[in-house]
């Protein structure tokens, strides 16, 4: 097969979105795929990941591999990360398939995460240096808790979330409030607040579980674990929270543990774990 690897530019776009729309997840539309992979942040991304094109076949796409780049300021100095996203590769070229892997890992001064490996990918991942994150995961009932009027406040307004955020947080939710997975809200007691990101998960094809990203102040989260149930619950028709305690900071009550929480993966020669976070990816771009 005549096969070659390209980049992904920004006119590959929509060539790309239908392709992931046949042969990955129908569920997501051309549109939708399109709209994730252009990115709402700022950044000077090389490229949107790596396609496979068969030259035999009038450059029609074989594979693909979706990246979403970032840059974030860490312990005073401007880390470049790399985001794995969708890889889809079609059967009679899978021979292949690594080679679009090798592109992306190949490019320098960069952090990579994969945040949602398949099964299969998991072991190519390991030899290649990733590394797991601790992703222990409780998994929570949103209870119709009884509330205390005056005390906790639970909004997703986005004026109250811009007029309530300041420095970092503020800067992560603009950065992010366009974004098509990505849920925002803020927990007010007081003077106190914690900004809190999550998305909406499937398991087993049931799109019943609000998944916890970010959690600004794990300590007020802690305080306010039942108004947000709650709130998932009545509010977004939620019955269930995934969080992970690496998030959260802590595992709330009532709650179980997963068996086999989901794996999430980097590759990085310097940072650590606890510097990784789930901002700036797949995870808030593509809602599958």
């Amino acid at each position: 097969m005549a096969v070659r690897v390209a980049p992904i530019m920004k006119s590959d776009l929509r060539r790309v979105a239908e392709f992931l729309h046949a042969h990955l997840n129908s569920r997501v539309s051309v549109a939708a795929w399109e709209r994730s992979v252009d990115v709402r942040w700022t950044v000077d991304a090389p490229n949107h990941g790596f396609m496979l094109v068969d030259t035999e076949r009038d450059d029609a796409l074989a594979g693909v591999y979706l990246a979403f780049y970032s840059e974030r300021m860490l312990d005073g100095r401007l880390e470049r990360f790399c985001n794995l996203g969708a890889w889809c590769v079609l059967p009679d070229h899978r021979m292949h398939g690594v080679r679009l892997l090798k592109a992306l890992l190949d490019q320098p001064d960069l952090h990579f995460t994969d945040l949602s490996p398949s099964g299969n990918v998991i072991p190519i991942n390991t030899r290649l240096k990733f590394r797991f994150l601790d992703t222990t995961t409780a998994l929570m009932p949103n209870l119709p808790w009884p509330s205390r009027p005056g005390r906790y406040r639970v909004s997703t307004d986005p004026r109250v979330v811009e007029s309530t955020l300041t420095g970092r947080e503020l800067q992560l939710y603009r950065d992010h409030a366009d974004t098509a997975a990505a849920r925002h809200l803020v927990l007010l007691s007081g003077d106190e607040w914690c900004y809190v990101v999550f998305r909406r998960d499937r398991r087993r094809g049931l799109p019943l579980f609000a998944s916890i990203l970010h959690v600004s102040d794990p300590e007020l989260f802690r305080r306010m674990a039942r108004p947000l149930a709650r709130h998932l619950l009545l509010r977004h028709r939620i019955p269930v929270s995934l969080l992970e305690t690496r998030v959260t900071g802590h595992r709330p009550w009532p709650s179980v543990l997963l068996r086999s929480p989901r794996r999430k993966m980097f590759r990085s020669a310097r940072l650590r774990p606890d510097q990784i976070d789930y901002l700036y990816s797949e995870l808030v771009c593509v809602a599958w």
